[in-house]
This record gives structure tokens, sequence and C-alpha cells, in this order.
């Protein structure tokens, strides 16, 4: 991003930014409530699809974004690339899910913490990106905490993993179809909506579609669909206005409100063992930080 933006520009840019992430990071409070009804992620998810799509299409209409989204819809190739990308989108939604429904906001936060680091690796193997050797050094550093918490402690971080793949991957399919923040996540909810609603349908069919909730319960699953698409267009809001090296050092607000709330209010198990591992991918997510911060600096 160009120095050259007047500061008013710039600081409504870091508004932005800051505001994406602290909603992000303040999603395990959101869904607590639901958790507490014994719904399954799986029905989250499902939930959360139908109403992402519906007020991502109400935006899009209000916005006049239609055509892009028409577009998209019109060209095989792009909307191939679209499905992949809801499928990963979908599986990192439901991991996601099932590690706040059970009691693993820590778990999720690793994993978050994780993402930037394995996204350098996959630059590097399929788009040939330069990484530095500190970039390296930090990659390695986060393999050894994941190794750590395997072997030593004997715990298959598979939630901070699934979620690091998963989006990694995801940012990596999304590079190939390049689209405007809003009809991205309209298409990709239109892909998942199809068997968001069969299943949904399954579920009745077999008495167990929960549909005895509260009045909050229900408030705040047809308030997904806001709380999934104004995070994304205060990010892309963000992301004209301040460099990808602020952006990058600001997107640890997230896992860091998460690993706090998972430790404090959830009161998560947290034991030495798990901290030595923990610590690891901490050191290694500085190391990235001042390697980027070193990067930029002229900038």
């Amino acid at each position: 991003m160009s120095s050259s933006l007047p500061a008013q520009e710039k600081k409504q840019g870091l508004i932005y930014a800051v505001s994406c992430y602290v909603l992000w990071g303040l999603f395990p409070l959101y869904w607590y409530p639901i958790t507490q009804t014994a719904m399954p992620a799986s029905q989250i998810l499902a939930q959360r699809v139908v109403w992402s799509t519906v007020f991502a299409l109400l935006l899009v209409v209000v916005l006049r974004q239609a055509g892009p989204l028409l577009q998209a819809a019109r060209t095989p190739k792009l909307l191939g690339v679209f499905a992949v990308s809801a499928c990963l989108l979908g599986s990192n939604w439901l991991i996601y899910l099932w590690a706040i429904t059970n009691s693993h906001v820590l778990d999720a936060s690793l994993g978050y913490f994780m993402s930037p680091l394995f996204s350098i690796l996959l630059g590097r193997i399929f788009f040939n990106e330069r990484m530095s050797r500190l970039q390296a050094a930090a990659i390695g550093i986060a393999v050894l905490g994941v190794l750590w918490l395997v072997f030593l402690y004997g715990n298959v971080p598979w939630i901070a993993l699934g979620l690091t793949i998963s989006f990694g991957f995801y940012s990596l399919v999304r590079k190939l179809a390049p689209l405007a923040a809003l009809p991205s996540l309209a298409l990709e909810t239109l892909c998942m909506l199809p068997i968001a609603v069969l299943y949904l349908f399954w579920q009745g069919q077999q008495g167990s579609l929960f549909m005895d909730l509260s009045t909050l319960n229900w408030g705040l699953l047809v308030g997904s669909g806001i709380v999934t698409s104004v995070p994304l267009l205060l990010f892309a809001a963000g992301a004209k206005r301040i460099s990808m090296t602020e952006m990058g050092i600001i997107q640890y607000i997230s896992p860091t409100a998460q690993f706090v709330t998972g430790l404090l209010l959830f009161h998560e198990a947290f034991n030495m063992q798990r901290f030595i591992g923990y610590a690891l991918v901490w050191l290694a997510v500085i190391v990235y930080v001042a390697t980027s911060v070193k990067q930029h600096k002229p900038t």
C-alpha cells in the first residue's frame, strides 16, 4: 500500500481492520449461547450458510453488485473454482464451530496463529514466492511447536491443523478467482446452500432438527448472516487503505482474543506441556511479524 495515501484515509483503514479482527476474535462469545442448547455444529453450520446467503444476497442487491456475481455464475471455470473454495470454507467453518461447541477455543486460536505461516509455505510451493531465511525459520519453529504437542505432549492438535490447512488452501484457491469480497461471499454461500437446505430437511425428517430454540438463540442464528458478512466487508475496506504488513500484524488480534476467551472465560485446560507447544508457535509468529516489518520498513 502506497504511503502517499492521506493520513485520514489510512486512519480509517486501521479502524476497519482492527474492527474486523476484533469481531472475528469475539466469535466464541457470539456462539456461546447456542452451544448451550446441544445443537450440533453441523446444524449450526447449515443455519449459518442459509442466513449468510440471505444477507449476502440482500447486500448484493442494495449495493448494486449483482453484475459481478451473475458474471461469475455464468463462467463455468470460475464457478468451479468457487465450488472448491466453498467446500474449503465450509470445512473451515465446521471445524471452528465444532471447536467452540466442544470447548476447544484454545485449539482454534492456535490454528489461526499458524495460518499465515502456512500460507507463506503454500506461496513458496505453488507460486514460487520468495521466502526469506527468517520466514523459513518461523515456519520451522511452528512445526517444532506442533511436533511437541504431538509427540511429547501426546495430543495431535487436529483442530488447529484442520483450521490452518483448510484456510490456507482456501486462500490459495481464491487467488485463482479474484472477485470482490461481497460477490465472493454470496457465490460461495450459494454453492453451499443446496447442501445446507437438504441437510436441514433430512434432520427434520429424522426428528433431530432443533426448532424449539429461545428467541435469543433464533436471533443469533439469523444474525449469523450479518456477523459473517460485516467483518468480511470491513476487511476488504481496510485492505484497500493500509499495507499488507500492517494487516498481517493486526490479524493476530483475532487469535489472541480467542485465546484469552478460552483461557479466562471458558476456563479450558492449559498445562505447562501444552504451554510449551503454544509458546513455540508464538515465537514463530514474533519472528514472522519482525521479518515483515523489516522487509517493508523502507515503505
